[in-house]
């Protein structure tokens, strides 16, 4: 096809169809900037520009659903691997890593991207986090303490947080904000309230949970293809 013959094709592309710059140049082999040049002078009517102002959107709707779509096989890639990593290092029985999955399997929230546990109980806690030290060497400032409590039990709320903060062996600087509530004057329960309230402990982390996803499975001989997805 001679330049000439591609320049009169591209005008009649955009004059009867009212194809894009990047349509034409793609249909008959040529630059986009030769596209431009041949049909500047061609003005495209309110039904054209609908028509294609109706495909771009199409065409960035299909663009964004690719580009999600590929990240959302890329992350679970990603959690397969991890794991993977979970169920090889299952696989060496070191006892305290399997306490500590098998806890977080019966006691643990099962986010996604958050290793999370929360509980009244001392003692718990104080393996959970020993599990999280000594299996994973998870240092201080990604542990995240919060909080839910009721005040006015005679103790302050100070005296609430120092209790788990000296039990975990944490900072200051891992507490955040938690749940703080008053006792109601009128309920039955009143005074009866756990004294210390409910402490959560957090990791961010993806590769941590799928890790102990994996472990678990690997513990107890199950599959469970919702924690990776």
């Amino acid at each position: 096809m001679t330049k000439h013959v591609q320049r009169e094709e591209a005008r009649r592309l955009r004059r009867e169809l009212g194809l894009s710059i990047n349509e034409i140049a793609r249909i008959i082999g040529v630059s986009k900037s030769s596209v431009s040049l041949w049909v500047r002078d061609i003005k495209l009517s309110t039904d054209q520009k609908l028509k294609l102002s109706k495909r771009k959107l199409g065409s960035v709707k299909l663009n964004h659903w690719a580009a999600a779509e590929r990240n959302r096989r890329v992350f679970q890639e990603q959690r397969e691997e991890y794991q993977q990593a979970g169920r090889k290092r299952a696989r060496l029985n070191e006892p305290l890593h399997l306490a500590g999955c098998m806890l977080y399997w019966g006691e643990g929230a099962k986010s996604r991207n958050i290793l999370s546990m929360a509980n009244s109980d001392a003692g718990l806690m104080q393996y959970f986090i020993r599990f999280l030290r000594e299996c994973f060497d998870i240092p201080e400032d990604k542990l995240i303490l919060t909080i839910n409590c009721y005040v006015d039990n005679g103790i302050t709320l100070q005296e609430i947080e120092d209790h788990w903060l000296t039990i975990l062996k944490l900072s200051p600087s891992c507490l955040r904000k938690g749940q703080v509530n008053n006792q109601p004057e009128s309920s039955q329960q009143k005074g009866r309230k756990l004294l210390y309230g409910t402490a959560t402990l957090s990791v961010y982390s993806t590769e941590l949970v799928q890790h102990v996803f994996g472990a678990i499975q690997e513990y107890s001989g199950i599959d469970n293809p919702d924690w990776v997805l």
